[in-house]
């Protein structure tokens, strides 16, 4: 008896161990799954894209992952770094099946990674893995709230404001996320991509996240729209909250520097003091994750990267992290080819950060390793590739253009003395500086305590960090998405700034009690700063241009003020309490890193009557558009073209502003012209969206099908560019009462009508 008890209880051990390891994430999914099925998604929909996700994602993505790595560290690691490969891997299937009219058969794909990997006996033992690491139990729990909280943020600020289809004639959406709706649409059938609403017309874009919105809809099961609106973004946010904690360990070889990173990204905001409404020069986790989700889908494979090329460029001196040997290279490869076209902005920041290492080394210390100019020519050719093929060259309006996102806050003011101007830039810089780069005063602190001598991993995210803001005040676009450069760099500069406080925080070697007490101080510090902007918000203006940064530089002014106050204070503080000696730089540097901590909060209070908090232009989605739309796409065959009536947002003075994308985005099929204005050829020309189409015998043609129809015209629609479907707004004009006669009427309620041709 006692054998067997004995006996039992070893066994038990570890189960325990087992199960209280995976209560954080059980937790973690739990509470994200309850805010989703709060805001409305189906729970069928919830278990079977957490299935997709599971099964078709992250197992075959962690066998492969666990291949190419030399040893393993922590199994969360491993599921992290598994899932982005197994997001790669699924996007290279993706192109494969639908290439050859194959995409309901998506869900086989991982049959190619675990057949061989339950037969042949060198991959066999992947399946089981012992790991000398265990994450620590309060860093779990700490990325878990990230999770939570910037989850419950999502919801606030857009899930709550944005159905998944349209109920009522008043709903208003974001205008762009009808255009990304429908380039996700066009993946679940086509590769390479057209322009959804200009049939035919090649899409030189980033849209690989897109793609992968496709493939976990053409795999799950669950309508595109539900994905979209409610799964997806959640997700990879979630997961990039993980990455970023598990490559700040990684590349650091501290695990707190892992959890004050994924702080400073998804849990601080911007140094703002708005009103929540809008914000200065965007914003980095404030509404991007909806208004750019290829942006959200980039970071989750930048990181990885990072982590990869951190140990390529050099691993940080008495890292205990197991070293990734000659999977570094692996993962390099394949999350470089990801990145192309996940976002045009990450890979030349990867190059520059790289080129940056290669000069500082060079010139320090007289020599470059050759792993890191191997590199530096793989980030290249991948630059190239980009470049070449999936952008054909084409700028997409990016122009050099110095300091063009801060020029509107100048203004240009006849008569102006040219101090004041300057004066006036000085501030605007600033303003610059403190509103999103903030965040990345961990770096200052690292400089400061290694006395400028860096180890080439941190050079490394240094270049990353300083040439994202660099690239943003280089070049200029019409649609200010040079910002997106800045975002990219933002992922390297939360890194190198955790690591300071890291460091920063070690040498303070602050007893528990002190840790417990500087903890609290800094949610008291950020809840006070919160109240202060809820109650107090600023009232920002455009008149005079410099007007929107008075706000935060008075707010930044008092802010220094009191750190003043606290600095002429201190040697009576440290009379009072012995125990802050020699650290006053961990206060203040804590200080300076919350005090964006009202941002998130800010902007989910506006998001609660402000469709994606009303910081950006909306546009009309009425239920009755969408349910013509949607009728299209249950009675339709993939490879049929549409035509419609409608092509303008609004028409001023003649010239038609030619963002309208309702119908490709939710009957997820190709018009023949809809709205033209975000096809890559029109980006940056003149008269911005206004301008006119380049095919007018086209256009001409499409709209005399609904004004003036005729035989031989609806024959040339059909047999000359497919057009199978005609799709008619009333309210925009109604169609000619010949077109009954021509086509088949097959659906209509009242404001829109289908039909079809003979």
């Amino acid at each position: 008896m006692t054998a067997l008890v004995t006996g039992d209880a070893r066994t038990a051990a570890p189960a325990r161990r087992a199960g209280r390891t995976a209560l954080p994430a059980l937790v973690g999914y739990l509470v994200v799954a309850a805010v989703l099925l709060a805001v409305g998604t189906p729970l069928v929909d919830l278990l079977r894209y957490t299935g997709y996700a599971l099964g078709w994602v992250v197992v075959p993505g962690t066998l492969v992952f666990r291949a190419v790595r030399s040893r393993p560290f922590t199994l969360v690691e491993d599921l992290a770094f598994g899932a982005v490969v197994g997001l790669v891997l699924e996007l290279v299937a993706w192109a494969v099946f639908v290439a050859v009219g194959a995409g309901r058969w998506l869900w086989l794909w991982p049959l190619v990674v675990l057949v061989p990997y339950a037969v042949l006996p060198r991959l066999r033992r992947h399946w089981w893995v012992r790991y000398p690491t265990r994450v620590p139990t309060g860093w779990a729990w700490a990325v878990v709230a990230v999770v939570a909280g910037f989850t419950g943020y999502l919801a606030e600020s857009f899930l709550k404001l944005n159905p998944v289809l349209p109920s009522t004639e008043t709903q208003a959406q974001y205008i762009d996320l009808a255009f990304q709706l429908s380039v996700a649409g066009a993946a679940t059938h086509q590769v390479p991509l057209d322009v959804p609403q200009v049939a035919g017309e090649p899409l030189h874009y980033h849209w690989f996240g897109f793609a992968q919105l496709a493939a976990s809809s053409l795999v799950s099961g669950v309508d595109l729209p539900t994905v979209f609106f409610r799964l997806a973004v959640p997700a990879w946010c979630a997961l990039a909250v993980v990455l970023v904690a598990v490559v700040g360990w990684r590349v650091s070889g501290r695990a707190f520097t892992g959890v004050v990173a994924a702080g400073l990204m998804f849990v601080v905001g911007e140094f703002a003091f708005e009103n929540g409404v809008r914000q200065l020069f965007g914003t980095q986790a404030t509404f991007i994750v909806w208004g750019s989700p290829s942006m959200t889908y980039s970071w989750v494979l930048l990181l990885p990267l990072i982590a990869a090329l951190g140990e390529i460029v050099g691993r940080a001196r008495g890292s205990a992290v197991p070293a990734l040997g000659r999977g570094a290279w692996v993962l390099v490869v394949l999350l470089l080819a990801g990145s192309t076209g996940a976002k045009a902005s990450s890979v030349p920041v990867v190059l520059a950060a790289l080129a940056f290492t290669a000069v500082v080394l060079l010139a320090v210390r007289r020599r470059m390793p050759r792993a890191l100019l191997v590199a530096v020519g793989a980030a290249l050719a991948a630059q190239l590739f980009a470049t070449a093929v999936l952008f054909a060259f084409a700028s997409h309006g990016v122009t050099v253009d110095p300091l063009s996102g801060l020029r509107p806050y100048v203004g240009d003011v006849p008569g102006r003395p040219a101090l004041l101007t300057g004066v006036i830039w000085l501030a605007v810089g600033l303003a610059f500086l403190l509103n999103l780069q903030l965040r990345l005063a961990g770096v200052v602190a690292l400089l400061r305590l290694r006395r400028w001598r860096l180890e080439p991993v941190q050079l490394f995210l240094l270049g990353g960090a300083l040439a994202g803001p660099a690239v943003y005040l280089l070049v200029g676009h019409p649609g200010s998405s040079n910002q997106y450069f800045t975002r990219a760099g933002f992922a390297f500069g939360v890194l190198l700034s955790a690591w300071g406080y890291a460091e920063l925080f070690d040498r303070a070697a602050l007893p528990r009690r002190g840790r417990l007490l500087l903890a609290l101080a800094a949610a008291g510090f950020a809840v006070a700063l919160t109240a202060v902007q809820l109650r107090h918000p600023a009232t920002v203006t455009s008149d005079p241009a410099y007007r929107p940064v008075l706000p935060l530089l008075w707010w930044a002014t008092a802010l220094l003020v009191l750190v003043l106050l606290v600095s002429l204070s201190w040697p009576a503080l440290l009379e009072r309490w012995p125990g802050l000696a020699g650290r006053g730089w961990l206060v203040l540097l804590t200080g300076v890193l919350v005090a964006g901590a009202p941002g998130l909060v800010t902007d989910a209070a506006a998001g609660r009557q402000h469709p994606n908090g009303g910081a950006y232009a909306v546009v009309p989605m009425p239920a009755s558009r969408v349910a013509a739309a949607r009728w299209v796409r249950a009675h339709s065959d993939p490879d049929d073209v549409l035509a419609t009536n409608v092509h303008c947002r609004q028409v001023v003075d003649g010239w038609c502003d030619a963002r309208s994308f309702w119908l490709s985005a939710y009957a997820e099929r190709a018009v023949l012209v809809e709205g033209w204005a975000f096809a890559p050829r029109m980006v940056g020309l003149p008269g911005g969206p206004y301008a006119p189409f380049w095919e007018p015998g086209r256009l001409r043609a499409n709209d005399a099908a609904f004004t003036a129809p005729t035989a031989a015209g609806l024959a040339e629609l059909r047999d000359r560019y497919g057009v199978r479907w005609l799709v008619v707004d009333r309210e925009v004009e109604p169609e000619s009462p010949d077109l009954a006669g021509l086509a088949e009427l097959r659906f209509d309620n009242d404001r829109t009508a289908v039909y079809r041709l003979r």
